[in-house]
């Protein structure tokens, strides 16, 4: 009881520090990493058409309620030579979401960086940590507020991808504990270099909540430690295990899982539909997560493509309505993306999220079943809270 009770001590100064807009919120696809493929360089926040679109868009989630919006500040725009800063591309951004009355969250390190760097250099951590630092101070003497930044997207997925021949392999023929190590000491050493210039500024994360079995007994072992993997970057991050990479619990302001309809899957390789016995309600994952960090959670990713988006949604909602129930301090439900997107490989644009690709006139439409959907979860949630 005790500790249950220190616990909720430590959560209620956590959250005294950073306060959400809105419950349900919207992500904008920011991704800016070159594919391994063909070296293209991608920048979505561009193909979107949301550099140009950026008033209109959170003038639009903020019309539909989602007045916290994740985005991204594209880094190898900024920093084209070393130690040089053109904030052109971001600056409209901050005005946009002054005018528009929106919180935002900001990725620093969306999975693209300048291309004088090598991501598995000493001098990649040095370069971030430099860059983090200026970007805090820029938003603090815009806004008048600390900014609220997720320092590297996905860790874990970005291990993966980089690892696996999706991404450009970061460093020489590293494995992937080597690179979820060098992330993390990159993510430390940006947060600290923040700290110092503005010691309010806050910081969330975005990682993969996964589920694994095996279907074979014999299996089950491995399985497991694939599954307890998406804890590792967390771990390092709070000082749980690593300590010489300089994690502490102070790192963690805010626990971010994203999660997917393809995020349960059999070792053996297929995915776990929703709805088979095997599936593991979203529920239960976010309580384990809880109860292993003990700090707010939010799901900074969720959506699905074409007409399954309301009822994933619906599903989702009413799993988080559920841990809430069971004293898990859910923070909020981020749409990801909130507007469609061409791929990362095929440029096929995807039915995503609740805003279409901008029509010739330069304006969006909403998907009104899952602008349905989203106005009904509001009112649950309304009402839950009375």
């Amino acid at each position: 009881m005790r500790c249950n009770v220190m616990r909720r001590r430590e959560l209620v100064a956590v959250m005294a520090n950073i306060t959400f807009k809105s419950f349900f919120m919207a992500g904008f696809e920011c991704s800016s990493h070159r594919r391994h493929s063909d070296g293209v360089r991608l920048d979505l926040i561009a193909s979107t058409g949301h550099d140009q679109l950026v008033r209109e868009d959170y003038r639009s989630c903020a019309e539909h309620g989602l007045r916290t919006i994740r985005d991204g500040l594209r880094w190898h725009l900024i920093e084209r030579e070393p130690g040089r800063y053109d904030w052109s591309s971001w600056l409209p951004m901050l005005d946009a979401a002054a005018e528009s009355g929106v919180q935002v969250m900001w990725d620093l390190f969306h999975y693209g960086s300048p291309d004088h760097l090598d991501q598995g250099s000493q001098e990649f951590i040095h370069s971030f940590a430099r860059f983090a630092a200026e970007a805090v101070r820029l938003h603090r003497s815009v806004t008048g507020t600390a900014a609220i930044v997720c320092p590297v997207n996905e860790i874990s997925f970005l291990t993966w991808a980089a690892g696996n021949g999706v991404f450009p392999p970061i460093g020489s023929n590293q494995t992937g504990d080597w690179i979820k190590r060098h992330l993390v000491s990159t993510a430390v050493a940006g947060m600290r270099a923040m700290r110092e210039v503005d010691p309010d500024c806050r910081f969330i994360w975005a990682e993969p909540l996964i589920n694994v079995i095996s279907k074979t007994p014999g299996g089950a072992e491995g399985a497991e430690a694939w599954r307890l993997s998406q804890y590792q970057g967390f771990d390092m991050l709070s000082g749980r295990s690593d300590p010489e990479l300089g994690g502490s619990p102070e790192w963690l302001d805010a626990v971010g899982l994203n999660f997917y309809s393809d995020n349960q899957w059999y070792a053996e390789g297929s995915t776990i539909p929703l709805g088979h016995q095997d599936y593991r309600p979203l529920a239960d994952m976010l309580a384990e997560t809880y109860q292993r960090y003990g700090r707010p959670l939010l799901i900074t990713e969720t959506g699905a493509e074409g007409s399954a988006r309301p009822a994933w949604f619906h599903y989702v909602c009413d799993e988080v309505r559920e841990a809430i129930r069971q004293g898990v301090p859910v923070e909020g439900v981020c749409l990801y993306p909130v507007a469609s997107f061409p791929g990362w490989d095929d440029e096929r644009h995807r039915q995503f999220g609740l805003f279409s690709v901008p029509r010739p006139n330069g304006n969006r439409d909403a998907y009104q079943p899952l602008a349905a959907e989203l106005n009904r979860q509001q009112e649950l949630l309304a009402r839950a809270r009375s």
